[in-house]
């Protein structure tokens, strides 16, 4: 991972954090770390949140058909969805 990416991994790390309000647990995310089922508070409505944090964070839009499980399995598939919304 570049440099660009591993700033943007924890860009997004910090508005997962954020989102969810566990920054206590902040230091055990990593790029592997499984969202979906790994993180109870990572339901239907938070996802929605997230989602609405990433578009305003990073000026992305988000369509219905995009949020699949398999953008929400990891954080570093979801920064590889970020990116790839950004260019």
């Amino acid at each position: 991972m570049d440099l660009n990416s591993s700033t943007l991994l924890d860009e997004v790390k910090a508005v997962l954090v954020d989102t969810l309000s566990i920054s206590d647990r902040a230091g055990s995310i990593s790029a592997d770390t499984e969202l979906l089922g790994n993180l109870p508070e990572l339901d239907s409505m938070a996802v929605l949140e997230l989602v609405a944090s990433l578009e305003e964070r990073f000026g992305i839009t988000v369509d219905d058909e995009d949020v699949t499980a398999e953008v929400f399995e990891t954080l570093a598939s979801l920064t590889a969805f970020v990116a790839e919304k950004r260019n």
